[in-house]
């Protein structure tokens, strides 16, 4: 299984930063607007379509308001994974910024490279998105 952990530095306190991500159903309004153009909750699982059309659902496994984490699972998604699961989590930093901690766990291992470019890409719209 080929697990992916990225990290990036966001120039904005934690609260804020959890406050955007926590909002499961809103992210492509509130965390990676134009990476994910449109998203719509059915219950715990949240359909969203990315920048190129790819649709994939997505079910929120818990929330975590205290260590500021989320967990959530890819059950239908355009890579063909039989197996995604990742977790973001916002760490706070001692000058005020916040550490964006996004951890992904998929199979089969070929899809690491393509994952990990999207997670890359996913990253770089939050930090413009909430600096």
């Amino acid at each position: 299984m080929a697990s992916i952990c990225k990290e990036i530095l966001i120039d904005a306190p934690a609260d804020q930063v959890w406050d955007a991500l926590r909002d499961f159903g809103a992210l492509h309004e509130r965390l990676v607007p134009g990476f994910v153009v449109a998203a719509e909750m059915h219950g715990d699982v949240r359909v969203i379509t990315f920048f190129n059309g790819s649709v994939a659902q997505e079910r929120l496994v818990g929330t975590d308001d205290e260590a500021r984490r989320l967990a959530y699972t890819v059950i239908d998604g355009p890579l063909g994974a039989t197996h995604h699961n990742a977790s973001a989590q916002v760490v706070e930093e001692e000058d005020g910024r916040s550490r964006f901690v996004w951890v992904t766990d998929v199979l089969p291992d070929e899809l690491d490279a393509p994952v990990s470019g999207l997670m890359d890409r996913g990253l770089a719209t939050i930090k413009e998105t909430l600096e």
